[in-house]
């Protein structure tokens, strides 16, 4: 498990400024595209809305790349928020080993 301090960008910013706008794409053309709502896509940019299989899977083949490009950035973005999260530190602090339990028994 990797931990950085800088945060990863963002879905929604990656999918407006690597794909929206050097395609010059409009959010409703996208939506069209991918048989979903504008509302859709405009939550995905704004980080209202998190990349599902599904969702990873339009993408990819509107934009001819990969579901897991998709898919993983939705996880390396998960994955800063919840390392980083002070309640959530703390809670993993408790954790122990598979080693650690045998050991104590």
């Amino acid at each position: 498990m990797r931990s950085t301090k800088r945060k990863p960008d963002s879905v929604g910013d990656i999918l407006r400024e690597e794909f929206i706008e050097p395609y010059g794409l409009k959010q409703e053309a996208l939506a069209k595209a991918m048989g979903v709502t504008r509302t859709f896509i405009n939550e995905l940019v704004n980080n209202r809305r998190g990349i599902t299989v599904d969702t990873a899977i339009m993408l990819s083949k509107v934009f001819n790349n990969s579901p897991e490009f998709w898919l993983n950035m939705q996880i390396d973005n998960q994955l800063w928020e919840t390392l980083h999260n002070p309640r959530k530190k703390q809670k993993f602090k408790r954790v122990r080993s598979v080693e650690h339990i045998r050991h104590a028994a």
